[in-house]
C-alpha cells in the first residue's frame, strides 16, 4: 500500500440516519456502490457509530457519544463525530470483494453460537448489483467476523485522532500518553488504517511545540502508515 492511496479525498458521503439507514447520495461522486458498516453496544463508549465507505477508499465516519459511562467521568469524552475519512484502496477492495463473495450481504451471519456479547455488527451493501444487509454479534463465517473487526480497528483510528485533536487543543501535556496507546494499538492491530488520521499526526509530528517524544511517535505512525 502506497502513501498515495492514503491521501486525503474529497468524497461526497451518504446521509445516515441515527440507525445507519442508507439514504440516497447527497451530491456527485457519491453514487456507485457502498458499503456502511454499522456497529452498537450500550457499554462501550461511544455506543454507536456507522462508516460509510466507497470503492475508492474514500469514507465517512459518524458516533454518538452516549451516557457517561463507569470512569469516564473525569476523563475528557469525544463527542458526536461526523467527518470524511481515506483508507488505503487495497482495503476497501477487500470489503467490497467480500460483499460480493456472501451475494451483497443476502445472507445470514450470525452464529447464534453461545459467545460473548461483542458488539453488533450491521454490514449493509447498496449499488448497481443489488441491495443487502445482514447483522451479528459473532460470525462462523471468517471473512464476515475478519470484516467486522477491520472496521472496529478502523474506527479506533478516527476515534484516536479524534482525541489527539482534542488533546492538542486542552491538554497537550496528554499526548505523550494517547499517541503512546495508539502506538500499540497500531502494533497489535487494534487500530488499523492509520492513514484515515494522517492530517492530526503530521500536525503532531511538525509541532515544536509539542513533546519531542509525541512527535517522534507521530511520525512513527506516520512512515506505518505509507507501508
Amino acid at each position: 500500500m502506497r502513501a498515495a492511496a492514503c491521501a486525503a479525498v474529497a468524497a461526497a458521503v451518504l446521509a445516515m440516519g441515527a440507525r445507519g439507514g442508507v439514504a440516497p447520495p447527497a451530491a456527485t461522486g457519491a453514487s456507485g456502490p457502498v458499503v456502511v458498516v454499522e456497529f452498537t453496544d450500550p457499554e462501550l463508549s461511544p455506543p454507536h457509530w456507522t462508516m460509510t465507505l466507497h470503492p475508492d477508499g474514500s469514507g465517512h465516519f459518524r458516533s454518538e457519544m452516549g451516557k457517561v459511562l463507569p470512569g469516564e467521568a473525569n476523563e475528557m469524552r469525544v463527542p458526536n463525530v461526523s467527518r470524511d475519512f481515506q483508507v488505503t484502496a487495497k482495503f476497501a477492495e477487500s470489503m467490497f470483494e467480500t460483499a460480493e463473495r456472501h451475494d451483497w450481504f443476502n445472507v445470514p451471519c450470525e452464529s447464534h453460537m453461545k459467545v460473548a456479547f461483542q458488539g453488533w455488527k450491521k454490514l449493509s451493501y447498496s449499488g448497481p448489483e443489488g441491495k443487502g444487509s445482514c447483522t451479528f454479534n459473532y460470525s462462523k463465517d471468517r471473512q464476515i467476523q475478519a470484516l467486522g473487526d477491520s472496521m472496529q480497528a478502523v474506527a479506533e483510528t478516527i476515534l484516536e485522532g479524534e482525541r489527539l485533536e482534542m488533546l492538542l487543543q486542552h491538554d497537550p501535556l496528554g499526548l505523550d500518553k494517547e499517541i503512546e496507546a495508539l502506538v500499540e494499538a497500531a502494533q497489535d492491530g487494534r487500530a488499523q488504517q492509520i492513514c484515515a488520521i494522517r492530517g492530526i499526526l503530521e500536525r503532531l509530528a511538525g509541532d515544536d511545540d509539542v513533546m519531542v517524544l509525541v512527535r517522534k511517535r507521530a511520525k512513527l505512525l506516520l512512515a506505518r502508515a505509507q507501508t
